[in-house]
């Protein structure tokens, strides 16, 4: 069985900086760092986690620092796309040394996790809070699949590839390339999981006859309000994050943040 975990969304700043001037952000991902030690004692050893964008909030150099340094001492595979609040080049060359990124370009990357294969994509549109697929991005995608075969594969892309029905997040959601990327999706006969963040809200769906799952962010929410007029902005409500297992189907289960007490005899 391969398992790995999934988390999103972290919006790290440097070290004393609070996003929007209220939401400490390293503090939720230090606690998920501990839940994440707890857990490998609860369901064996992890692969590797992934990290479906926004890892940054500022896209500076000293937050990608400050993300790695609170994961590190994990000693787990860490494999990641770049989000809206990301900036590809201090993105590069904070993780350049994992041997996943290609040197130049878009962040699209694929990389074999035992029996699976993961491919990234950089939905990325730097100065911009919605997202696309171009076509050198789709391209990639298509020609990994077209290789890949039947092999079970993950997909990771930053910017949710449905409609949510939180009107402020889907007016910056994937503004192009969905259609295409549904036509490539709907092709692969393999089984296929595609992973995002963006929207701060564990939501499973469909595209194309394969399942898609966007995790919670480990800092903050947003309200599923689907009314027009719902407020604009974020709760202070830590998501956790999601376990992904694959063994001859995927499996997916949200972990809370903390552990809670107990358990207790009935």
């Amino acid at each position: 069985m391969i398992q790995f975990l999934q988390i999103s969304d972290t919006h790290i700043v440097k070290t004393g900086s609070l996003v929007s001037g209220r939401l400490d952000t390293a503090s939720p991902l230090k606690r998920v760092a501990l839940r994440i030690a707890e857990l490998q004692f609860e369901v064996g050893q992890l692969d590797g986690i992934v990290v479906t964008g926004d890892i940054s909030d500022d896209g500076t150099a000293d937050s990608y620092a400050l993300f790695k340094s609170i994961l590190q001492p994990l000693n787990v595979p860490i494999f990641c796309i770049p989000g809206n609040h990301d900036a590809r080049k201090p993105f590069r060359n904070a993780f350049e040394g994992t041997g996943y990124l290609p040197e130049k370009g878009k962040l699209n990357w694929q990389h074999k996790l035992g029996d699976l294969q993961l491919i990234g994509l950089d939905t990325l549109i730097e100065g911009q809070s919605g997202g696309e697929l171009d076509k050198e991005t789709l391209r990639f995608l298509k020609a990994c699949l077209s290789d890949l075969k039947q092999t079970p594969a993950v997909i990771l892309m930053h910017h949710q590839p449905f409609k949510s029905g939180i009107t402020f997040m889907d007016s910056i959601g994937l503004q192009k390339g969905t259609s295409k990327l549904s036509a490539i999706l709907g092709e692969y006969q393999g089984e296929l999981l595609i992973l995002c963040g963006h929207i701060h809200r564990n939501i499973l769906t469909s595209l194309a006859g394969h399942s898609v799952i966007s995790a919670p962010s480990v800092c903050s929410s947003f309200l599923f309000n689907t009314h027009h007029d719902a407020p604009i902005g974020f709760l202070k409500q830590e998501g956790g994050f999601l376990l992904h297992q694959w063994a001859d189907g995927f499996k997916s289960i949200r972990i809370d943040p903390v552990r809670g007490d107990g358990p207790f005899p009935f």
